[in-house]
């Protein structure tokens, strides 16, 4: 019961227009050592920088899910306004059940769109960031690229594959009809920075605009 009643509560408090954005994560054995510590860094930059803006702060909401153990796809932070957003430490082992994740990503954007509905919240299109330095472990991950793509081409959400180095971007790719992003080096902290930016920007634009977000040393890129 009480469950139920927490969205309620979110959106009386706060009846904002919301910019959803999730963040899958790879947690796999490969990312031990610097590419995890990087990772964890840049969480914790995406967290000051978007709270640093009070009305970015009151619009955007994240949900980060962590691709790791035995295949599993777990949430490390439900849906959250920025404000409150207190980045999780992503830990580094097990397998990469890419699949799986994207499919928990979708579902819960499925789940939040219901929600601002149901409680009259006007919303724009929500974002995935995917970022990987392998491909998928799990079985049946070419179906859900196949809803990602779908999704994406019926403008239900933007996702953006970033691959670290040693990624298998052949694979990434298939899960955006844009393609997958290539990171240089370990620059999570200017990734970070960039999508900080980015949601400051589309969090005031209005349901359904084209926005031109700030440029990148991977893309620019209309939403």
């Amino acid at each position: 019961m009480s469950d139920t009643l927490i969205p309620d509560v979110v959106f009386n408090d706060n009846n904002s227009q919301r910019t959803p954005c999730v963040l899958v994560l790879d947690g796999s054995s490969s990312m031990f050592g610097e590419p995890i510590r990087q990772l964890n860094e840049g969480l914790k930059l995406l967290e000051q920088a978007l709270k640093e803006d009070a009305s970015t702060a009151m619009r955007v909401q994240l949900l980060v899910i962590r691709a790791g153990n035995h295949d599993q796809a777990e949430i490390l932070t439900d849906w959250v306004d920025a404000m409150d957003f207190n980045a999780p430490e992503v830990f580094a082992n097990g397998t990469t059940p890419l699949g799986a994740a994207m499919n928990l990503a979708l579902d819960k954007i499925e789940d939040q769109k219901a929600a601002y509905d149901a409680n009259g919240i006007s919303s724009t299109r929500p974002w995935i960031i995917l970022i990987s330095d392998g491909a998928p472990t799990d079985f049946d991950w070419e179906t859900v690229a196949d809803r990602c793509r779908h999704a994406e081409q019926n403008r239900k959400v933007v996702i953006f594959p970033i691959g670290v180095e040693g990624a298998t971007f052949e694979t990434l790719n298939q899960f955006s009809n844009k393609g997958a992003k290539k990171l240089k080096g370990l620059q999570f902290r200017e990734l970070f920075v960039w999508l900080s930016r980015s949601m400051a920007t589309v969090s005031v634009s209005s349901p359904g605009e084209k926005v031109q977000l700030p440029a990148t040393d991977w893309s620019e890129v209309e939403v």
